[in-house]
């Protein structure tokens, strides 16, 4: 079918992607524009993939205060001080900062846990299928699905992006490398709250930035 250059323009502004992969997009999908994004997705994460062995030294160190009683410093790289001053780029690590205060996760990815932290996880959730009762042939699918879930608990880039739970961090920083055309790393964070490690009364100030981020 024939694909106007008004279709072409609004997949393009809706993703960022060059002319031709909208208008390549749009052909592949018959012209739907939903399904020229998702297609679009597909590419740009793995275009995404080959620029992730690239060097991100420049970047940005952000700070997030939700009511003075969470804070959170936050470092993302960038491979040049141009893209650093991108206002998406910008714009992301401001989200990224949010998303740590709402979802207090413990490190950046899976390959920052150690291996003693994953294998003391995994025997708690072996334990506690057995107390369980579950079927042995069962077992071990049951353990995998609470392990993705310990990993999306713990660690950033498996979490559900707070803006748009259907997409996971590490899907939104994909689309971020594809768009920009720069390795982009989330490199490290810190989260204070306000008598952490004390006894008090409970306060869900998570929920809280999480709802200032849908607004």
């Amino acid at each position: 079918m024939a694909i106007s250059a008004s279709l072409v323009k609004e997949l393009r502004e809706k993703t960022g992607a060059g002319m031709m992969d909208c208008k390549k997009a749009l052909e592949q999908t018959s012209g739907d524009i939903d399904k020229a994004i998702d297609y679009l997705r597909e590419k740009g994460l793995a275009s995404a993939s080959k620029k992730a062995g690239r060097i991100a030294a420049e970047g940005l160190i952000d700070a997030y205060i939700h009511g003075g009683r969470i804070g959170v410093l936050i470092e993302v790289n960038s491979e040049t001080d141009f893209v650093a001053k991108n206002d998406e780029f910008k714009q992301f690590v401001k989200d990224m900062a949010m998303q740590v205060a709402a979802s207090n996760p413990k490190v950046v990815s899976r390959e920052n846990l150690s291996p003693e932290e994953i294998a003391h996880e995994k025997e708690i959730q072996i334990n506690k299928v057995i107390n369980e009762g579950k079927p042995a042939h069962v077992a071990e699918k049951i353990v995998e699905g609470r392990m993705e879930k310990y990993y999306e608990d713990v660690c950033l880039l498996d979490q559900p992006f707070i803006k748009d739970p259907s997409m996971k961090v590490k899907d939104v920083l994909a689309q971020l490398i594809a768009k920009i055309g720069e390795n982009i790393v989330i490199r490290r964070f810190t989260r204070y709250e306000v008598g952490e490690g004390l006894e008090k009364r409970e306060e869900n100030f998570a929920e809280e930035v999480a709802k200032q981020m849908k607004m």
